[in-house]
Order: structure tokens, then C-alpha cells, then sequence
């Protein structure tokens, strides 16, 4: 997996990268907000460790960025000792937050929690799956599907790039007992387009559906 780490300050910065190869973590560096954007649009990176206070474009102003195109994990590092200040880096899309100095164990244990290493969530693309309370959130923000859209998106995803027909859908997630026409499915996902983007589900035509990963 990839991490970028954007910090300004080489020593911390060199230390983090040291320990997150350590953990067989593909690292790259950035030292200001305009080259961790730069990389941002070059390289698919899995998670970002990103420092507050940056030179050219400060950190919050880099979530703010990424958080108009992308829902990957950002775990945000800061001097900053107020709380408000924290609350803010959380209102706008940090997954989880540090206070420096910090315990390199812990870096490492909130990294790979936001990679889904440890705990119920898988990330595709912008959709961020919390398996254990049935969530879907895309970009940080929850969208509020039903029990049954959410098995639906699932069961999507799992058999993503494969053009799935009515009856197999409607026989997988209804099973074989449910009475109901196809028109169910095609209500579903209707449904589904309108809470994370009709670009996620194609309809292939004479076969059914198929689900596409954005690859941001």
C-alpha cells in the first residue's frame, strides 16, 4: 500500500517514513500543500498523513482539495492545541487526527486502521463500506441507504465489472423465496444511482447492471 506524507519539517518527516517502511508501507514525500497535490493528481496513493501548518497551501486547505475529489483516509498531524481547531480538521474530511508530538506506535496502529488493516470498513474508490453498521459514505458523508440498498451495493461491489442479470440479482439478494418481479431490482437500483452517483452502476443493455469501481 501507498502512503503519502506531507510535512514540512524533513526530520519528522524522515522519521515517519522510516517507520511506516518499516511496516512495509510504500512511502512518498511531500514538503508543502502544492507538492502533495501535485502528487495527488500523478500518483493513486491509499492514505495521506498530512500535516497542518504547510508552506504554499496549507494543510486544511489540501483536505478541502482532496475532499472535492476523493473519500481516501487522511489522518491529519498538528501542533495546533485548541480544540476547535481539531473539530475543524474533522468537519472537513480528516478521517482521524494527531497531536504532536506522538507515539509512533500509535501512528502506526491509526494508519492502519483507516486502511482497513484493522475494524469492518473497505474503501472502493469514493465509497467508503462500514460492514459492521451497514453505512455507505462517499466523500465522509453518509448517505443514508436502506438495510436492502446497502446488501444490494454490497453484492454489487463483490462482483464488480460483471454485468449481472435481473433473476440473478433479484434470486442472490431476495433469494429464491421472494415473490417479486424484476421491476423490484430495477427500483432498487434507481434508487441506489440517486445516493452515490449514477456513474457507479452501468446498464448493460440485454443483460442487466454492472457495477464500476472509481479508481479515485
Amino acid at each position: 500500500m501507498k502512503i503519502l506524507v506531507v510535512e514540512d519539517e524533513e526530520n519528522i518527516r524522515k522519521v515517519i517514513k522510516k517507520i511506516l517502511e518499516i511496516n512495509e508501507f510504500e512511502v512518498l514525500e511531500a514538503s508543502d500543500g502544492a507538492e502533495a497535490m501535485d502528487i495527488f493528481y500523478r500518483e493513486k496513493v491509499d492514505l495521506i498523513v498530512l500535516d497542518w501548518m504547510l508552506p504554499k497551501i496549507s494543510g486544511i486547505e489540501v483536505l478541502k482539495m482532496i475532499r472535492e475529489e476523493s473519500s481516501l483516509p487522511i489522518l491529519m498531524l498538528t501542533a495546533k492545541s485548541q480544540e476547535d481547531d481539531e473539530v475543524e480538521g474533522l468537519e472537513v474530511g480528516a478521517n482521524d487526527y494527531l497531536k504532536k508530538p506522538f507515539s509512533l506506535k500509535i501512528l502506526i496502529t491509526r494508519v492502519k486502521k483507516l486502511l482497513n488493516l484493522i475494524g469492518g470498513r473497505k474503501r472502493y474508490g469514493v465509497l467508503d463500506i462500514d460492514l459492521n453498521n451497514h453505512k455507505v459514505y462517499i466523500k465522509g458523508k453518509n448517505t443514508n441507504i436502506s438495510p436492502k440498498e446497502f446488501e444490494l451495493l454490497n453484492y454489487l461491489i463483490l462482483n464488480s465489472g460483471i454485468a449481472l442479470n435481473r433473476e440473478k440479482i433479484l434470486s442472490d439478494v431476495w433469494d429464491f423465496a421472494y415473490d417479486g418481479d424484476y421491476r423490484t431490482v430495477d427500483t432498487h437500483i434507481k434508487t441506489l444511482r440517486k445516493k452515490i452517483g449514477a456513474e457507479h452502476i452501468t446498464t448493460v443493455r440485454g443483460v442487466g447492471y454492472k457495477f464500476e469501481v472509481d479508481k479515485r
